[in-house]
């Protein structure tokens, strides 16, 4: 991630990032695909799950961390499609963008984590989440 980022706090991020999601999933009682769990937690037969609660979760536990040279960072992807929008925690070098981080997903295959650089995503065109929470906020005064 760069040259001033703590080879020890990225070690310990790398370690909670791959550990936690699989107490997450143990702890979300995850058995099935992603799509499939996100059923199960809509329905109201398992309590957790959903894309946001594992970022909210990630995020929290890499917080206890207090890193110095990491900073973390909230995305969002298709905002405008509430059925397919996903949002997960990504990780940069301390004052760098989001956009110069490498994602962790561990949503996307059920507590196995998915990691890579944010613009090279082939799946997910990743947007800030106070950029989204903007746009919502802009659509729901036009709508009301």
């Amino acid at each position: 991630m760069g040259q001033g980022v703590d080879v020890g706090e990225a070690a310990r991020a790398a370690k909670i990032a791959l550990e936690y999601p699989l107490q997450l999933a143990k702890q979300y009682g995850i058995t099935d695909a992603p799509l499939i769990h996100n059923t199960k937690v809509n329905t109201g037969r398992r309590p957790r799950g959903l894309c946001y609660h594992w970022a909210d979760d990630m995020q929290a536990r890499l917080e206890q961390e207090n890193f110095k040279t990491l900073q973390l960072h909230r995305g969002i992807a298709n905002a405008t499609n509430i059925l397919i929008e996903h949002s997960t925690v990504i990780v940069s070098a301390r004052g760098d963008t989001m956009f110069e981080g490498v994602i962790l997903d561990p949503w996307r295959f059920g507590g196995k984590l998915y990691w890579g650089p944010t613009l090279k995503d082939a799946r997910y065109t990743w947007v800030e989440r106070q950029e989204v929470f903007k746009y919502k906020r802009r659509r729901a005064k036009r709508k009301g």
